[in-house]
């Protein structure tokens, strides 16, 4: 495998600046994913939507270094106009995905993201077994 990679699934980012993943024999370093489709366009305006299709993204991005989401040690996640309402769709999903034992995390809410229609992203360091 490549140490740097695209998965399939993913947008090519490279005209952005930047690569999905970066796997290492150690850490692998997931990229900021977000609401996008296969083109990089954002799927939904809707915040919970965002919210799923991001780590549906990460998912992709980690399976491309053959791992899962119970290899996730770290989580970074920015949210746009960040409430606490919008809190109820981002625990949603990290429950279904490690119920009571989540991962490190650090929320950020910030005031804008790379586009201009994106509310939400999630990067991660996930570490081989």
């Amino acid at each position: 495998m490549d140490i740097i990679t695209h998965p399939p699934g993913l947008h090519d980012p490279a005209g952005y600046g930047y690569s999905h993943l970066a796997a290492t024999s150690g850490p692998v370093f997931v990229a900021g994913q977000y609401a996008s489709d296969a083109e990089g366009h954002v799927v939904s305006a809707d915040f919970a939507a965002q919210v799923e299709r991001s780590f549906a993204n990460l998912g992709t991005a980690l399976a491309a270094a053959g791992l899962g989401f119970e290899h996730v040690a770290r989580l970074g996640t920015y949210i746009v106009g960040h409430e606490p309402a919008r809190l109820d769709a981002l625990l949603a999903v990290i429950r279904r995905h490690w119920g009571d034992r989540p991962p490190a995390q650090t929320l950020l809410g910030v005031a804008a993201l790379a586009l201009p229609d994106m509310l939400f992203e999630v990067d991660a360091v996930a570490v081989r077994p």
